[in-house]
């Protein structure tokens, strides 16, 4: 192989790597990957599509929460995980959601977009203090997480074990969901 295809072979990885083996189309890109060449791996069986460019490095091994991450950058790492899911994430409660739910900025609200069928949507602005990573995932906070839930008229014994683990475990105190 050539140094150049080694290189931008490399680039591409290393973003890959950090986001449990997938990249969008733009990603690839950056590292110098024509729309052609990205076919080519993708017809060598080097590369798969997995969302509208969205795609996964065939040999990477699979990680924890990695459905989440193609999702996450279907959005173009514009939203994050909420309500249910985000409980899930942050291991608050015995809730197993039947969907996935994402949070997309309110500029969202207009866009014709063609979600994913597992997506539940939310549209909000979410502030940096309101925002936490689980591994390679942005999740709203925990407190936000329940004050969401609370809204969204999550079954009301998840959300009380929620705040209970929650404040056992110092995410928060107990005054700060009273007090919101």
């Amino acid at each position: 192989m050539c140094a150049t295809v080694v290189q931008k072979w490399g680039e591409l990885y290393q973003t890959a790597a950090g986001q449990s083996g997938y990249f969008t189309a733009a990603q690839a890109h950056e590292a110098g990957y024509s729309d052609q060449l990205l076919g080519y791996h993708r017809r060598e069986g080097r590369v798969q599509r997995v969302l509208r460019g969205v795609y996964r490095l065939v040999h990477f091994p699979p990680s924890d929460h990695e459905d989440l991450v193609a999702l996450w950058l279907w959005s173009n790492r514009e939203s994050i995980f909420s309500h249910e899911t985000a409980l899930a994430l942050h291991q608050l409660s015995d809730t197993m959601p039947a969907n996935i739910h994402m949070t997309f900025p309110l500029s969202w609200r207009e866009r014709r977009v063609r979600y994913p069928r597992s997506v539940v949507q939310s549209f909000a602005a979410v502030s940096e203090e309101e925002r936490s990573w689980v591994g390679p995932v942005p999740v709203t906070a925990p407190l936000r997480t329940i004050k969401d839930c609370r809204a969204a008229h999550v079954e009301p014994d998840l959300v009380e074990q929620a705040i209970a683990e929650a404040v056992e475990r110092g995410f928060f105190r107990a005054e700060a969901i009273k007090n919101g």
